[in-house]
């Protein structure tokens, strides 16, 4: 799975969250926070986005990644843990 494909998986899931957002240009520098999710939202961005892309991501793995493209590059480690040749090794998730 591309950044790409998951960027927009993590702006579908805000937009679910946040309809305010649709048709808002959001970006990969902009937070959460600075696009009006509190803290329940954000928790039910991050929870829908590993719904969709298949993966379980323990919420520590979040804890420094504030804007969105930071997220997209967590999401994109485990995306490719899950599906590597080598999945279900390494790292325990």
């Amino acid at each position: 799975m591309t950044e790409s494909e998951i960027f927009a998986a993590l702006t579908r899931n805000l937009v679910d969250v946040l309809p305010d957002l649709l048709g808002v240009h959001i970006t990969a520098d902009l937070t959460m926070r600075e696009l009006g999710a509190n803290s329940i939202d954000r928790m039910d961005v991050l929870i829908g986005t590993q719904e969709e892309l298949g993966v379980t991501i323990p919420v520590s793995e979040f804890g420094a990644a504030q804007e969105l493209g930071s997220l997209v590059a967590v999401f994109a480690e485990y995306t490719k843990q899950e599906t590597g040749p080598s999945a279900g090794a390494g790292r325990r998730i």
